[in-house]
């Protein structure tokens, strides 16, 4: 990361009060990112972080409460720029074939975490050394099982109960299933190129949905 000017009184002269914290909020959600991607939990500290900043620690405190919760500011951003790049893979597909769907977003996901390796760190790797991470990255798995759920409701109205728990359930299979898959294959334990992934992965999502569906339309069949 390219090494910030020093905090000096000149440096936030004329900058309005909310526009300097924010400048030096991200700053240091900067600083944690690389030090949190490239080293890990345990050689991330509140005092590498400003020494990498170049900021005075009484400007961390100005943003955090601890280490913990810039940590988590770290994984957030990262987590939000995946979805951010899914939603919009999405929506460039529309409502089109669920396998093109599929390719589109596992695609764009997979490729914006291997563009910066550090993004895959951060999201499957550092979380594992730290009660705070781990529990925002269940959090955060849970968020996007509802978010596949609803999708998978929508996409299910015509094909069955779309409130049938076994919607909920390949939703929770898959992300979870997805967030394996991604550890495994960074430490090299699923010989497949990054194409190869995506396509494999995208089939077998849209078959996990399919037998969703089928289950509960068979289970509708019978209550009717």
């Amino acid at each position: 990361m390219p090494a910030e000017p020093a905090a000096t009184p000149n440096r936030w002269r004329g900058v309005p009060l909310d526009e300097r914290q924010a400048e030096r909020r991200r700053i240091l959600v900067d600083a944690a990112f690389e030090l949190l991607g490239s080293i890990g939990v345990a050689g991330t500290t509140v005092r590498g972080v400003c020494e990498a900043a170049r900021l005075n620690p009484r400007y961390f405190y100005e943003s955090f409460d601890d280490l913990d919760d810039l940590l988590v500011a770290v994984f957030d951003r990262t987590a939000e720029g995946g979805l951010a790049v899914i939603l919009d893979a999405a929506a460039s597909v529309g409502d089109g074939d669920p396998l093109a769907t599929a390719r589109a977003v596992m695609g764009s996901f997979l490729r914006y975490i291997t563009e910066d390796p550090l993004r895959a760190q951060v999201l499957y790797v550092a979380g594992m050394g730290n009660e705070a991470l781990s529990r925002r990255r269940l959090e955060a798995m849970l968020e996007m099982a509802d978010l596949f759920a609803r999708g998978a409701h929508d996409a299910a109205r015509d094909r069955g109960d779309p409130t049938d728990p076994v919607v909920k359930v390949a939703a929770s299979l898959v992300v979870g299933g997805m967030s394996e898959l991604v550890i495994t294959w960074l430490h090299g334990r699923v010989d497949l190129t990054l194409d190869q992934l995506i396509d494999d992965a995208s089939v077998l999502f849209v078959a996990i949905g399919d037998a969703a569906n089928t289950i509960a339309a068979s289970r509708t069949t019978v209550a009717g």
